[in-house]
């Protein structure tokens, strides 16, 4: 009985995982397909032949380096800073003792409970006011505080052993160098996770770059996918719209396998934990 319930579990798994990776697998088939190949029928799953022809008008008709640099540069500021921010508010939380911290928190988990999108208007008009809109600040900015960076980074350090901050202090180390020496590099793991969470949601982010930018020059590569499809109008180059997707989904695919082992690492500490 427990084999058969194994077996059925593993089966489980497996069509779940085929089902998620199928439709990216065929992604990547379509951008080295014609547009003879990807309507006929029956189906044609494998190209033949494998044909580059839609990668080379994309770079060279879409200026899809522009858009890259773009996304990547938002995308890298946005990590460094929300990744410092919520592990110094994280640790301070949950090392340091003072009036009203418990409020505090709570404040910060409340904000985790509120829509992304009943923000927009309000951070609309601070960036309006503030001469921001069509720049990288504005895109950059409202990315890089966030409630649930600094509750997972308290988590991690709430579990951390006291005796390594004694033992810290007794050296000589004070509270700066106990964090940046001794308690952030401890929480690799946790900090990696968070990396790659940040650098995803911010990489895929569609409705606030398209609020706040105007020109091709400041445009993220989401936004001008967007109007790439849009702007062939009735006829759409599904085979260039293909690759671009191709080429968008690549740079989140390598970073998360860069930081799978800490990421499988956080989870299993998290999951041993008592």
């Amino acid at each position: 009985m427990k084999k058969t319930l194994l077996i059925s579990g593993y089966t489980i798994i497996i069509l779940g995982a085929i089902s998620m990776i199928a439709p990216f697998l065929w992604m990547i088939l379509l951008s080295f397909m014609n547009d003879s190949q990807i309507f006929s029928f029956p189906p044609q799953f494998i190209p033949k032949p494998f044909i580059l022809k839609n990668y080379q008008e994309v770079f060279a008709s879409f200026h899809l380096s522009k858009f890259f640099f773009n996304s990547l540069f938002v995308a890298t500021i946005t990590t460094i800073f929300q990744v410092l921010f919520s592990s110094m508010a994280g640790y301070a939380f949950a090392r340091i003792k003072f009036r009203g911290i418990d409020l505090l928190f709570f404040i910060f988990i409340v904000t985790m409970m509120i829509p992304p999108q009943v923000n927009i208007i309000p951070l609309f008009f601070l960036m309006r006011e503030l001469h921001w809109i069509d720049t990288y600040p504005a895109l950059i900015l409202p990315g890089i505080f966030g409630g649930f960076g600094v509750f997972f980074m308290r988590q991690w350090f709430k579990n951390m052993s006291s005796e390594i901050e004694d033992a810290a202090k007794i050296d000589g180390c004070n509270f700066y160098e106990t964090f940046f020496k001794i308690a952030f590099p401890l929480a690799l793991p946790a900090v990696i996770t968070l990396a790659l969470f940040t650098f995803i949601t911010t990489w895929n982010s569609f409705m606030w770059p398209l609020i706040v930018t105007n020109s091709p020059d400041i445009t993220t590569l989401p936004v001008a996918l967007a109007e790439f499809k849009g702007s062939f109008r009735e006829i759409i180059m599904w085979g260039d719209l293909m690759a671009c997707s191709v080429i968008l989904s690549m740079p989140v695919i390598i970073i998360f396998l860069l930081g799978k082992k800490y990421f499988i690492n956080d989870l299993l500490a998290g999951g041993l934990k008592e």
